[in-house]
């Protein structure tokens, strides 16, 4: 059995994608369970409780399926498991930081804590490909 330091990059891709799908729906049943609740059957029928869990199930939905492609993309081109597993866990932590930021109805530290996370996982990655392209 792999341990995080003897995954292969494509392990460890698959490792931060796997979690990040998890998040999602964890995400996407706070708002189903939201609308169940409020007995709403499409949209956010007006409540502030269902069109926040359906904001932060949507600003997941922005960011983690062009992190779960970066990650996959870092995997085949080889780049080092160690790599991958940075992004992954920063795009991970950023985007777990933010859900339960964005959760309160004022900014808060934790949000852009969350987005920084989020933006340097993303930013790391994209530069790695780019680069990897003329390498």
């Amino acid at each position: 059995m792999a341990t995080i330091e003897t995954m292969t990059p494509v392990q460890a891709a698959a490792l931060w994608s796997g979690l990040l799908l998890l998040l999602m729906l964890v995400l996407s049943v706070r708002v189903v369970m939201n609308r169940r609740k409020h007995k709403v059957l499409l949209g956010d029928g007006g409540g502030s409780q269902i069109t926040l869990a359906g904001r932060v199930f949507g600003n997941a939905a922005e960011y983690v399926p062009v992190g779960v492609g970066a990650l996959a993309l870092l995997a085949m081109l080889g780049m080092p498991a160690m790599a991958v597993h940075a992004v992954g866990a920063g795009l991970l932590a950023g985007r777990l930081i933010h859900a339960v930021s964005l959760s309160d109805k004022k900014p808060t530290a934790g949000r852009v804590l969350g987005m920084v996370l989020t933006y340097a996982a993303l930013f790391t990655a994209g530069g790695m490909l780019m680069v990897h392209a003329f390498v």
